[in-house]
């Protein structure tokens, strides 16, 4: 295992949070139970995919999930999403159980975005609200469309998207893209945010300003999100707390018997010596699992 593996955070990152960041306790005497695991499991057939997740997280966290490929961590946000249900347990916002089906108080970004290449990046934004207000037909007329847009614009402000309102999907970068998913994902205001690895294409550079970018617009708005990223330093440097998912039971004959559960639930301000310890286990649980870090591979490579 080389030492690029198991540097968690580079220097720069270990400073101070940016000031507009709650405390990862902020608001958990009086929120605590916002989000309720209870015993979550969930299983494709004979393939246990997770296993008894327990726990609470309040409003306004920003959870990071950790964990090697297949360990079930995009699968919970998919339950979280309300596309995806449990085998058993109940996962529960505000003592409500999620209903099989997505709600507009639950927005998502994927990796890999998806929008309609033969409308501009307004137009794009726009649609979610449209599809909304006019179910049959999808589009907005008169002041009604006006309304629409100048919504949209708002969002594209927002994510610093909007001087390229008029420009068409194949024109944006990669960082362009994953702001115009941003401003579909905020167009309905959702409660919750959920990031499947929506930095993991881009270059180290632009990686940096969509951390600030995302940080600005949780602590502005008041999100609670959950983030999943195979980068530990990202885990680290963007949440207030990072669950690491892995199984605790193993069997070699049948690797599908038993789920992931969330092996570790960390604040975020945890001392660095606990926060090296966690990260060389998980590291070695991707070295185990075939996994390289692309971070950790061009670090070592310049080293």
């Amino acid at each position: 295992m080389t030492k690029a593996q198991t540097d968690v955070l580079p220097e720069s990152m270990l400073e101070a949070m940016p000031e507009a960041r709650p405390d990862a306790t902020q608001g958990q005497a009086d929120a605590a139970q916002f989000i309720e695991l209870d015993r979550l499991s969930k299983s494709y057939g004979d393939n246990h995919v997770l296993e008894e997740l327990s726990t609470s997280v309040a409003r306004n966290e920003f959870v990071t999930l950790v964990g090697t490929s297949g360990c079930g961590k995009s699968t919970f946000l998919k339950i979280l999403l309300g596309i995806e249900t449990s085998t058993s347990g109940q996962l529960r916002i505000e003592g409500v159980p999620v209903h099989p089906e997505p709600s507009p108080d639950r927005g998502i970004v994927f990796q890999r975005y998806s929008v309609f290449p033969h409308l501009n990046v307004r137009q794009n934004v726009a649609l979610g609200r449209e599809f909304d207000r006019t179910r049959i037909f999808g589009r907005q007329f008169g002041a009604a469309r006006r309304e629409t847009l100048a919504e949209a614009d708002h969002w594209l402000e927002a994510v610093g998207l909007i001087a390229s309102a008029e420009k068409y999907p194949h024109e944006l970068s990669g960082g362009m893209q994953q702001r115009l998913a941003l401003a579909q994902a905020l167009l309905k205001q959702p409660q919750v945010l959920l990031l499947d690895e929506p930095f993991g294409a881009l270059d180290p550079g632009i990686r940096k300003d969509m951390y600030e970018l995302v940080l600005r617009l949780w602590s502005g708005h008041k999100l609670t999100v959950f983030m999943v990223t195979h980068d530990l330093s990202e885990g680290f440097y963007l949440g207030t707390r990072l669950w690491v998912f892995d199984k605790i039971r193993h069997d070699p004959h049948a690797p599908q018997l038993y789920g992931s559960t969330i092996t570790y639930d960390l604040p975020v301000h945890v001392a660095d010596s606990e926060r090296q310890r966690i990260a060389d286990e998980v590291a070695e649980q991707q070295h185990e699992a075939g996994e390289v870090d692309e971070v950790g591979k061009e670090e070592h490579a310049h080293a």
